[in-house]
């Protein structure tokens, strides 16, 4: 019989506040504290709920023993808190990128299974309506083989971000999604990465992937852009899709000439254009369904560690090549501490 689930939020800035807004109203889960060093923040998360709110994970973990925990903290705080929270007995959601750097990613997942706990990260595109009919689709192998996937996020600048560059608050999430829509890996990359906002972090990048099947990936992404747009074009042998994330719009643009010649990749030419009926529905809500069903279930994480510390093994090496102005083998990283 399935049981309640006692869930706790620790970090309550923008993000970490919808995670309590979302698990306070999520069947088969009770949300029994949160937590943050804001005083202010924790006042307004606990405003209208029957729940403790803490300045500290410590008191948070001692005082409440929550079944799991949303981290939603800065990121060089991800693996203090989760290795706390792994410790006191709680599966951990952690919000991506997993860790600040590998070496503390790879501590984190090791911990959680020496304790036999679930960790999940946060990749929230992947809960996304449109991203999950769009793999469905080209799993069922209606556009044919991928070519390329190109993926545009771009926004003004976000003051609450301090702690990481662009590459490592924003790529994660299009890096993951191509990872996870080719189901292939990374083999190297290359990047052109600039500084315009006196953070000491880069804010205008723009990367190209190589993936071990030969697709291709493009990632034009920035804190620059006076208007916000997340999109993903996905360029197959038969047509191109595309995906307006926030909208939750999926589009087929059909390669008329491929079609008419299945399995003859000779020419490209306009056809008829469809748009899907999507479900709309909150990403972060179904993420967190998802992490709900899988502790009941006993397992899989929705996203495992293993997925996270390869998102951010590509955004390591994305920064380097950045840096240095030069191609980076995804084997190069692979060793980093």
């Amino acid at each position: 019989m399935n049981r309640t689930l006692r869930a706790a939020v620790i970090g309550l800035g923008s993000m970490g506040a919808n995670h309590a807004r979302v698990l306070a109203d999520t069947p088969g889960v009770e949300l029994v504290a949160v937590a943050d060093p804001d005083a202010e923040r924790v006042r307004k998360a606990v405003q209208g709920r029957p729940i403790p709110g803490f300045a500290s994970p410590a008191a948070l973990l001692a005082e409440t023993r929550p079944d799991f925990v949303s981290v939603v903290v800065p990121t060089g705080l991800h693996e203090e808190v989760a290795l706390a929270c792994i410790e006191a007995g709680a599966h951990v959601l952690v919000e991506k990128p997993i860790a600040a750097t590998l070496e503390a990613a790879r501590r984190i997942a090791a911990a959680a299974d020496r304790a036999g706990l679930l960790l999940t990260v946060g990749h929230i595109e992947r809960f996304n309506p449109a991203v999950r009919e769009l793999k469905r689709r080209l799993a069922e192998g209606q556009g044919g083989r991928v070519l390329q996937v190109r993926a545009r996020r771009v926004g003004p600048f976000p003051h609450r971000i301090r702690d990481v560059g662009v590459i490592h608050d924003l790529g994660p999430h299009d890096i993951d999604i191509m990872r996870y829509l080719l189901d292939d890996d990374v083999e190297r990359v290359y990047a052109e990465s600039r500084s315009h906002i006196a953070t000491g972090n880069e804010d205008l990048f723009a990367g190209m992937l190589r993936f071990r099947g030969g697709a291709m990936g493009l990632l034009d992404i920035n804190w620059l852009t006076p208007t916000k747009e997340r999109t993903l074009t996905v360029l197959c042998e038969r047509g191109m899709f595309t995906v307006d994330y926030a909208a939750q719009v999926l589009c087929f643009y059909e390669n008329y000439a491929a079609a008419a010649k299945e399995g003859v990749y000779a020419s490209v030419t306009e056809g008829p254009m469809t748009r899907y009926p999507i479900q709309n529905r909150e990403p972060l809500r179904v993420e967190l369904e998802a992490f709900r069903d899988a502790i009941l279930a006993g397992g899989p994480p929705p996203v495992p560690a293993a997925d996270g510390i390869a998102a951010l093994a590509i955004a390591e090496a994305l920064v380097r090549s950045g840096e240095t102005g030069l191609p980076v083998s995804l084997d190069e990283v692979a060793t980093l501490p």
